[in-house]
């Protein structure tokens, strides 16, 4: 039942990334990108821990959905400091030139 779990928590990890990435070539904002990978960590969380409590049948299974929750909005946190050091980094460019 573990490694189910380990497989659905990298399946919606790189589902939110790739999902991110195409909001992202859409408006051209990483920080937009970055804000629709922590929505998809609520909806994949809630997802994740529906699926725990239908397929073990106990109430404390919703934690397994939580799990994968936090390690989806880890991976938003990661995206959004990516964004900002793209921003510094953009700015200090930008104004030595």
């Amino acid at each position: 039942m573990t490694t189910f779990f380990i497989m659905l928590i990298g399946i919606f990890i790189v589902m939110a990334n790739i999902i991110g990435f195409l909001s992202y070539r859409k408006k051209k904002n990483l920080y937009f990108a970055a804000f629709v990978i922590f929505l998809l960590a609520v909806l994949f969380g809630a997802i994740g821990g529906a699926l725990a409590i239908i397929i073990i049948r106990d109430p404390f299974a919703i934690f397994y959905g939580m799990q994968l929750g936090q390690y989806l909005i880890v991976n938003s946190v990661i995206v959004f400091i990516i964004a900002i050091i793209v921003s510094v980094v953009k700015k200090y460019n930008n104004g030595n030139v």
